[in-house]
């Protein structure tokens, strides 16, 4: 008895496929597995493979032409079978779907019988696995037909994509065609390489959610602009050089003296020492510097307090032994609360630039590139130089461009001229 093959579901959004190509003609003889038709759906075309054995005896829809899931795609049967009553009868009920009323409570239709589709999950099997459950009655694909191997479009487009070498492949369609499937299940050999999908959930920390938040409401709540300066360091590479021998065995960091010329900076432009609190800006008179540290579970901001009056081996010791702290989980709330500004440098990594989240409340943070040696002009001359690359990111709702432009400018002034610094207090 003659059967209907139906336009499949091929796609969680379709609605309707349109027949690319058809591989069969009205008369062929069609047996399962053999390529039937092309269907390009809203996101692909795919290959649609027969579920039924017999003769074509009906094409439902041309090729070019669009046709609404469910409908009449083909209809195979027995050869010189009349179908009339069939497609009299399908013509029927569309017509009634159609003349039907629309009621104002519609009760759920039956879902009908799902139409053949295509495997939307390919589970993959070793060449014996498939030759086992696939009899091939057909030649190897590597049977030429005019020296050329067997392989559909389609197939042949995945194989190119992959990087999969078909000649390798035996193909299970008609003839021995090669064909989506076989592209699918193929399991390696020649020159491709096929991998397996895997991941890990993890469980977000609360240390990542407060992360998450914060954050997340400072880049979409405050209104942020960002200034770049590169700063000459060969002055303060000098300078440190000749503080750490004088201070052995104490070392002082590059970070140590972002940190004393930040405070420095933010005490000649007071503006910028300040946080936005809705109905009010709030202007700090003391400076307590954030420095942030990246610890296993996310990123802690130990904060300096009173930078301004501390001198660099001060500043050096605190923040060597908050960081500590913040790693081994052992911060006190006092310890990384209060932050009026705050420091992140990702310059020890190999960063030479890039832009920072403001820290709530502070209404800017400074971002600290690597220091790169590189040719600069001097005196109308090219010579080697050592540049420091920062970006001062900025609240618009209370830092204006000029006012962290002048910020900047003394911050600049105090690391190429360290100096300075010292005589804002001892070493």
């Amino acid at each position: 008895m003659a059967e209907i093959v139906r336009m499949p579901k091929l796609s969680d959004t379709m609605v309707e496929g349109v027949v690319a190509e058809w591989h069969k003609k009205v008369g062929d003889n069609v047996e399962t597995g053999d390529l039937l038709a092309e269907i390009e759906t809203d996101k692909a075309t795919m290959e649609f493979e027969a579920f039924q054995e017999g003769v074509l005896l009906h094409i439902g829809v041309d090729k070019g032409k669009a046709a609404p899931i469910d409908s009449i795609l083909a209809v195979l049967g027995k050869k010189d079978e009349n179908i009339e009553a069939i497609l009299k009868a399908e013509a029927d009920t569309i017509t009634e779907d159609k003349d039907e009323p629309v009621k104002e409570a519609p009760t759920p239709t039956p879902t009908p019988t799902p139409a053949p589709s295509l495997k939307k999950e390919v589970i993959a099997k070793s060449p014996v696995e498939v030759a086992a459950s696939n009899p091939v009655k057909y030649p190897p694909a590597t049977a030429v037909s005019g020296g050329k191997v067997k392989i559909s479009p389609l197939a042949k487009r995945l194989a190119k994509e992959r990087g999969i070498n078909f000649s390798f492949i035996q193909g299970t369609g008609e003839g021995g065609r090669i064909v989506k499937r076989d592209i699918d299940n193929y399991q390696g050999g020649g020159t491709s390489f096929v991998g397996t999908e895997s991941y890990t959930d993890e469980t977000v920390s609360q240390m990542r959610k407060v992360i998450a938040s914060r954050l997340a409401e400072s880049k979409f709540t405050a209104p942020h602009f960002y200034l770049n300066v590169s700063i000459d360091m060969d002055n303060a590479m000098a300078a440190r050089t000749s503080i750490n021998k004088m201070m052995a065995p104490q070392k002082v960091s590059f970070n140590d003296m972002v940190v004393k010329a930040c405070a420095a900076a933010l005490k000649d432009n007071p503006d910028v020492n300040s946080a936005w609190y809705g109905d009010f800006i709030r202007r700090n008179d003391h400076i307590h510097i954030g420095v942030a540290v990246a610890v296993p579970d996310g990123l802690l901001v130990p904060v300096v307090r009173f930078a301004d009056g501390k001198s660099l081996t001060q500043i050096g010791a605190e923040v060597k032994e908050l960081a500590q702290k913040a790693k081994d989980k052992k911060l006190q709330p006092e310890e990384w609360e209060g932050n009026t500004f705050t420091i992140s440098n990702l310059g020890m990594m190999g960063i030479e630039s890039f832009t920072a989240i403001v820290n709530p409340p502070d209404a800017c943070i400074l971002a600290i590139g690597g220091i790169n040696a590189v040719p600069v002009v001097k005196n109308g001359e090219i010579v080697p130089g050592n540049i420091m690359k920062v970006t001062l990111s900025c609240d618009h709702r209370v830092v204006d461009g000029a006012v962290g432009s002048a910020f900047l400018k003394d911050f600049k002034n105090y690391m190429e001229n360290p100096v300075l610094l010292l005589g804002k207090q001892s070493i």
